[in-house]
């Protein structure tokens, strides 16, 4: 359903220059947007201003069904960040909670700030990843019926995370997703060593799969990648479609789009793809 601001919305572009159609969606939650002009900062600027907070998707070249799927899994995908969940067996979870948040909003480097927080797990049983899968991780709502949804409509789904290997392969594996890209904790003698094994996953690793795979499947093939964090935003802005979700400011600034309001459900939601259509758990 249209807002009762989308004609306030409207004077407001065309009182810039901007002329722009509000389509509603057969979905049910949300519009289309089509804006003619280049000025897109600016349509950001009087969207958010009359539909705050909001689930909404950005495009100039129009909306198609995404053939790659790439995201973010910590705080994207599942409703923790596993770092911080892992600490806590070790009694440091605020210490490392703290950089864990720094590094989220940009203000600290990826790849430094995670060396620095594995180093601080060191002589953690490996035992302890078990017990936190078990006991702390829970999947973000919407994540099953979105991946298998994408999947259904022969979207590529693969999850890339600066997070870890002993996480990310039994997510990926209740979510559905095809491949996983992902750190890995080197373990000795049944104990976390505080180090990484092989090179670590950051931002130009998450753009990089993102554009390797959107590639193998030919020219202009629509993607599609989500996260929160500013470990995202380089994965977001490479992608024909970037969704923050219940982001950070920066990762959402960056974004062509963003859920505020529910859960995961709302990308389909943004593509409109019907709820008949919709894979359930």
């Amino acid at each position: 359903m249209l807002s009762a601001n989308s004609d306030k919305a409207l004077a407001a572009l065309a009182g810039r220059g901007i002329t722009a159609r509000l389509q509603p969606l057969a979905a049910g939650q949300g519009v289309e947007i089509t804006a003619e002009g280049e000025d897109s900062e600016a349509v950001r600027a009087v969207l958010e201003s009359h539909f705050a907070p909001s689930d909404m998707l950005l495009s100039r070249s129009g909306f198609a069904i995404p053939r790659v799927f790439v995201s973010d899994m910590d705080s994207t995908m599942i409703m923790a960040e596993c770092i911080d969940e892992l600490a806590d067996f070790a009694g440091i979870k605020l210490q490392i909670a703290a950089i864990t948040e720094r590094a989220m909003q940009g203000e600290l480097d990826f790849a430094a700030a995670l060396v620095e927080r594995v180093r601080l797990l060191a002589g953690l049983p490996e035992s302890a990843i078990a017990q936190c899968l078990a006991t702390r991780i829970a999947m973000m709502p919407g994540a099953k019926v979105l991946v298998e949804t994408l999947k259904a409509h022969g979207c590529r789904t693969v999850l890339v995370t600066g997070g870890f290997h002993q996480f990310a392969d039994p997510v990926a594996e209740e979510l559905g997703f095809e491949r996983v890209v992902a750190n890995r904790l080197e373990v000795a003698d049944g104990k976390l060593t505080g180090g990484l094994v092989g090179p670590i996953v950051d931002s130009t690793t998450k753009r990089a799969v993102l554009l390797e795979e959107a590639a193998l499947r030919g020219p202009d093939t629509p993607s599609l990648a989500t996260g929160d964090g500013a470990n995202d935003i380089p994965m977001l802005e490479a992608a024909t479609y970037g969704i923050a979700f219940a982001a950070k400011p920066k990762a959402r600034a960056a974004a062509s789009g963003w859920i505020d309001r529910g859960n995961l459900t709302g990308v389909l939601q943004l593509f409109d793809i019907s709820q008949d259509d919709w894979v359930w758990e």
